[in-house]
C-alpha cells in the first residue's frame, strides 16, 4: 500500500473513532490509564509536518514545550538529566513520552520484540498517531525477529512510517544475510533514542523487550538510561534525522509487503488483550507502583543541569569501512579528558583488545586506578565475547587493572535487593564509563572492536561531578560486595572472590559453570574473531 492509498486508510479509521478508542483502553492499571490520558488529550488536530524534525521554537507551543522552556532557559547552553536505572521507571518514562508527544516521535533501537513491553509501546505509538503525532521508527533489521507481520501492519497508518536499517532480502532465515552480504549484514545500526517533539529525548543502552525492563521471569539486563531536556535533545533529532535520510534506512514497504488496515485493525486489537495476560497485568500494576510514576504524578521530579555532549557514528558506517578519524570512538577521545586519578568503566560486553590492554597499562604506570565492572561467564548472555575477553583478563590483571565480573542474580534476589547500574538483575548491560569525578559516558558504545569499528553507536558524555562521584561510589561501595572480585592469588592463579554473609568465598574457576562449559570457553578463545566481537 502506498503513502496515497494510505489516506483511503486514514478515513476509514476515522469512521471508526469509537471503536477504537473502546479498544485503546484497557492497557493497564486505572492510575497509570488516567495519567498517560491526561498528556495525550492534545494535538488531536495538529498539521503535517515537514520529513525533518522540526526546531523545538516550532513545538514551544506544544505541552512539553509549555513545561520545558521556561526551564530551559534558567539554564542557557545545558541540559537536564533524569538517570533512569529502575527498569519499570525506565517503560514508564518511554510510555509518557509516547503520551505526551504532540507533532513528532523519533524512536530509533537495535531491537524490538514482540512481548509484553514491545506490544505496549508499539500500541502507544499508535495511540499517539491516532491524536495526529507523525511517528518515525528507525530499527537495526537484525533486532526484528518475528515482526515483519507487525511492523507491516502498523506501518500502514498514515501517521507511521517505519524504516530498517540494513534490511536482509532473504527474511527466512535472516543468517543467509551473512552469507550472502557479509560485509554489509555484518555492520548493524545500534543506537537507542526516543524523542518526542525535539523537547525531550531518552538516550541510553536498553531496546525494546521483556528482559530491558523487568516484564519476564527469565533473564533481566542491569542497564541505564537517562532522560533529557533542553540544549542536547536537537543535537539528537538532527543525528535522527541524518540516520532516517540515509542509504542504509530502507522504507519498510520496500523490503516487505505493504500493510493492510485489516492488519493493522488487528493489531490494535491485539494489544489490549495481550495486556490482560496475568504477567502483563502484574508488570502493569508495578508501574504504577515505580517511583518515577509517582515523582511525575505528584510533580516532584527533579534533574540535574550539566553540560551535555552527544557523540555518534556517522551512519555511513553501515555500508562501509570508516577511516578512524571518522569514528565515534575518535569524537570520543576529543570530548573526553584523558584519566589523571581514576578511570570507572563499566561493560557488558568488554573485549579490550591487545592495543586496550596497552593502553590501560600505560594508565596504570601513570598512577590512573583503571576499575572495570562486566559479566561473568555465568551472567553473560554472548558466551563468545566473554571467551574472548578471558584471554586477556590475565594481562589486564598483570598490568594492575581492577577487575569485577556481575554475578548471575536469581529473580527472588533481583526484587530483594540493589544493584549499581540499573535494577539488580541477572545480565549486565549497561554502558557507561567515568573520569576523575568529572564526567561520565552513557550510551550505545561497548568496549569492544564491534562498537568501535562495526556497529553504529550513540551516547551522551555529560560534565557533572556528582554523577561521576556516583559511579565512584559504587565501585568503592557496592561492586566489591555484590560481584566478583577478580585477582591473582599468590601463586599466579585465577581467583573469584565472592562476598556472601559476610565472609569470603574464593572460587578457582569460573563460578557458577561446569566443566563442560568452561571447556568450551577456552576453546572459542583460540578463534580468530576477537575483531568480530
Amino acid at each position: 500500500m502506498s503513502r496515497s492509498e494510505n489516506s483511503v486508510g486514514d478515513a476509514a479509521l476515522r469512521r471508526t473513532a469509537a471503536g477504537r478508542r473502546r479498544l485503546s483502553r484497557p492497557l493497564g492499571c486505572r492510575a497509570l490509564h488516567r495519567l498517560l490520558l491526561s498528556f495525550g488529550r492534545r494535538g488531536a488536530n495538529s498539521p503535517s509536518h515537514p520529513s525533518l524534525a522540526p526546531a523545538p521554537e516550532q513545538t514551544a507551543d506544544t505541552q512539553l514545550g509549555q513545561l520545558l522552556t521556561p526551564r530551559n532557559a534558567g539554564h542557557p547552553g545545558q541540559s537536564g538529566l533524569l538517570s533512569l536505572q529502575d527498569a519499570e521507571g525506565a517503560f514508564v518514562a518511554r510510555l509518557l513520552l509516547a503520551a505526551t508527544a504532540e507533532r513528532t516521535l523519533d524512536v530509533q533501537y537495535y531491537i524490538w520484540n514482540g512481548d509484553i513491553t514491545g506490544t505496549l509501546l508499539m500500541h502507544a505509538l499508535y495511540q499517539a498517531a491516532e491524536r495526529g503525532v507523525r511517528v518515525r521508527l528507525l530499527l537495526d533489521d537484525n533486532g526484528t525477529a518475528g515482526m515483519d507481520g507487525i511492523l507491516a501492519a502498523y506501518d500502514a497508518h498514515p501517521r507511521i512510517e517505519i524504516r530498517l536499517f540494513n534490511p536482509f532480502v532473504v527474511r527466512r532465515p535472516k543468517l543467509l544475510g551473512y552469507l550472502t552480504h557479509f560485509r554489509r549484514a555484518n555492520r548493524r545500526m545500534h543506537n537507542k533514542s526516543m524523542t518526542a517533539d525535539n523537547q525531550a529525548t531518552i538516550v541510553g543502552g536498553r531496546n525494546i523487550g521483556d528482559e530491558y525492563f523487568g516484564a519476564t521471569s527469565g533473564i533481566h539486563f542491569t542497564d541505564m538510561d537517562v532522560l533529557a531536556v533542553g540544549a542536547v535533545v536537537p543535537d539528537v533529532s538532527r543525528d535522527f534525522d541524518r540516520y532516517w535520510s540515509c542509504a542504509s534506512a530502507v522504507a519498510l514497504d520496500r523490503v516487505l509487503p505493504s500493510g493492510s488496515m485489516k492488519a493493522l485493525q488487528f493489531e490494535v486489537e491485539r494489544a489490549p488483550l495481550a495486556a490482560q495476560a496475568p504477567q502483563a497485568r502484574r508488570y502493569l500494576a508495578g508501574l504504577a507502583n515505580c517511583e518515577i510514576f509517582k515523582a511525575l504524578a505528584d510533580d516532584t521530579l527533579s534533574m540535574r543541569w550539566s553540560t551535555v555532549t552527544m557523540v555518534s557514528d556517522d551512519p555511513d558506517k553501515g555500508r562501509r569501512e570508516l577511516a578512524s578519524q571518522e569514528l565515534m570512538i575518535y569524537r570520543l577521545k576529543q570530548v573526553m579528558s584523558n584519566p589523571a586519578r581514576r578511570l570507572d568503566l563499566v561493560s557488558p560486553y568488554f573485549v579490550p583488545t591487545g592495543a586496550g590492554v596497552s593502553l590501560f597499562a600505560a594508565m596504570v604506570r601513570q598512577g590512573v586506578q583503571v576499575r572495570v565492572l562486566t559479566n561473568a561467564l555465568e551472567a553473560t548472555d554472548v558466551a563468545a565475547v566473554h571467551a574472548v575477553y578471558a584471554r586477556r583478563r590475565r594481562a589486564l590483571l598483570k598490568a594492575g587493572v581492577v577487575l569485577y565480573e556481575m554475578r548471575r542474580q536469581h529473580d527472588d534476589v533481583r526484587r530483594r535487593n540493589a544493584v549499581p547500574f540499573g535494577s539488580s538483575g541477572s545480565s549486565l548491560h549497561a554502558k557507561t564509563f567515568a573520569v576523575d569525578d568529572r564526567q561520565v559516558f552513557v550510551g550505545s558504545f561497548n568496549f569492544d572492536p564491534r562498537s568501535a569499528r562495526l556497529n553504529t553507536e550513540m551516547g551522551f558524555v555529560i560534565n557533572d561531578a556528582v554523577l561521576a562521584q556516583a559511579v565512584d561510589r559504587a565501585f568503592d561501595e557496592e561492586v566489591p560486595d555484590s560481584d566478583y572480585a577478580v585477582t591473582l592469588d599468590d601463586t599466579g592463579r585465577l581467583c573469584w572472590l565472592e562476598q556472601k554473609d559476610g565472609q569470603e568465598i574464593r572460587h578457582y574457576h569460573e563460578p557458577g559453570t561446569g566443566w563442560f562449559k568452561r571447556l568450551g570457553i577456552a576453546l572459542v578463545s583460540r578463534l580468530p574473531i576477537e575483531w568480530l566481537l
